[in-house]
């Protein structure tokens, strides 16, 4: 007999019918009652069981963590909170599940820390049952967002020569062995011997590869894993995580800005109009967490709420200049209650200087624009008519409550001349870009894009906290497990 997923038992509008469902057990009550959950849903459906006509051997076996397939009757419950029942008549057990050893225990209520010990298990939790759902949705809104909208679909390479964003912090590539590396007449590690016979890294953007294809093909977009071997153990930052990078012939800054606006605008949406389920228990979740925390850090608003804000607000626009002034006349730069004073303009703005900004003076997201060209990419086109030792390039960064930047991006320097300038400046190599700046040399035109980390996201719809529970196997400084 063919099972039957239990988010369709639940939206079943025929009773009496036999039924087989298969999953995992939450818990056992009373000998008789069984939590059935089979990942469909956050929703679990209770199985009762013929306790007197079942034998004491699989009684004991049902346990938390074991799988089970039942057969039998759906009912109308009997019970609060749940529509339908199943009245068992056969049931089959899948997989034991030692009590005794079984780590995820719903009486013990496990700590964040020690799910992502066991983050291979830690899926089986409603939590995260219901963040990587609304992961997945939210993934899949991604894609029909650009595909309706006409976007080609790019796969950008993971291995790359090439450091998109200058900063060096890259994982190398290497067939070498470590033991015995080949060495150049200087002392210098021989690359022409290895795999690809040049140094080669995994990639931390698609962008520049992107940009390529959006100068033949109008509009695309990737979505793919990207990398950054950055020490930091932050809640904000992972080694391995999603980038989703649009590029966009003929749109400048504006434009750029309206796209990404529209776009966070559409998947939030998405996510809230078919993850309802699990987004009302997520709030609960954070309301409960929050309980702990002292009235001045607790959220302004449940995440619903906030959600729904984002949608219904237009984000505000202001100036990289504009946003110094307020910050070095707010009253926490006055006090010095930021870590990092602002003091001049040309400062490198941090998490608490964005915060501010979004939480505490505009109250609604922001997009940041015109930044000091020396804090932002080569590739960022330069604004003309600035000021010496003031360059400003059209560049942009969204501000969220909560989290920070959630977006990067820019108009791009299509001007040949000038991103040749800025390369020498910065000492970028001419020759291992040639293929990039061969899009300045034939058909140049204006073209923006912008960056948007997957987790990021994923954090801000479902309240958590912490990077590393937005993602099924978190990479992070020392720890690379599963």
């Amino acid at each position: 007999m063919r099972h039957t997923k239990v988010k369709d038992l639940l939206n079943s509008t025929t009773t009496l019918q036999e039924v087989n469902a298969k999953g995992w057990v939450r818990t056992f009550r009373n000998n008789q009652f069984i939590a059935l959950n089979d990942g469909s849903t956050i929703n679990n459906i209770q199985c009762v069981v013929d306790f007197e006509n079942t034998p004491d051997e699989t009684l004991k076996r049902i346990t938390t963590g074991a799988a089970v397939s039942v057969i039998g009757t759906l009912i109308e419950s009997k019970g609060a909170g749940q529509k339908y029942e199943i009245q068992v008549n056969k049931l089959e057990i899948l997989g034991d599940s030692d009590a005794e050893k079984f780590p995820i225990q719903p009486k013990n209520k496990p700590s964040l820390d020690f799910l992502r010990e066991n983050a291979h298990l830690r899926v089986r939790t409603n939590m995260f049952g219901a963040i990587m759902r609304v992961r997945s949705v939210l993934s899949f809104a991604v894609h029909n967002y650009f595909q309706q909208k006409g976007f080609v679909y790019v796969n950008t390479p993971i291995i790359t020569g090439s450091d998109a964003e200058g900063a060096g912090e890259m994982f190398k590539v290497t067939a070498l062995p470590f033991d015995n590396t080949p060495r150049t007449e200087d002392g210098k590690v021989n690359y022409k011997e290895d795999f690809f016979e040049k140094e080669t890294n995994l990639t931390v953007s698609g962008q520049l590869e992107g940009e390529t294809y959006a100068m033949a093909l109008g509009q695309i977009y990737t979505f793919g894993p990207t990398f950054r071997a950055e020490n930091s153990n932050t809640s904000r930052h992972l080694a391995e995580f999603w980038m989703i990078e649009p590029e966009v012939a003929f749109n400048n800054l504006d434009d750029n800005m309206d796209l990404a606006e529209d776009f966070i605008q559409y998947v939030i949406k998405y996510a809230l109009d078919n993850c309802q389920d699990d987004l009302k228990f997520l709030e609960g979740r954070l309301l409960d967490e929050e309980k702990s925390k002292p009235q001045a850090e607790r959220s302004e608003m449940a995440l619903l709420e906030k959600l729904n804000f984002v949608l219904e607000n237009n984000f505000k626009r202001v100036s990289y200049t504009e946003a110094i002034d307020i910050l070095r006349d707010s009253t926490p730069n006055k006090k010095k209650k930021f870590q990092y004073i602002i003091n001049e303009w040309g400062a490198d703005l941090q998490s608490e200087h964005e915060r501010y900004l979004v939480e505490k003076h505009f109250k609604c997201p922001v997009i940041l624009f015109d930044y000091p060209a020396n804090i932002k990419a080569f590739y960022m086109r330069l604004n003309d008519n600035t000021e010496p030792g003031r360059e400003t390039v059209r560049a942009m960064d969204i501000l969220f409550p909560g989290i920070g930047e959630i977006v990067g991006g820019s108009e791009r320097e299509e001007r040949y001349d000038v991103l040749i300038e800025k390369m020498k400046a910065l000492e970028i190599d001419e020759e291992e870009l040639s293929w990039y700046l061969d899009t300045r040399r034939f058909g140049s035109a204006t073209h923006a894009g912008f960056g948007l980390g997957f987790e990021r996201l994923v954090l801000f719809v479902t309240g958590m906290t912490n990077i590393r529970d937005v993602i099924p196997f978190p990479r992070t400084p020392g720890n690379a497990e599963f």
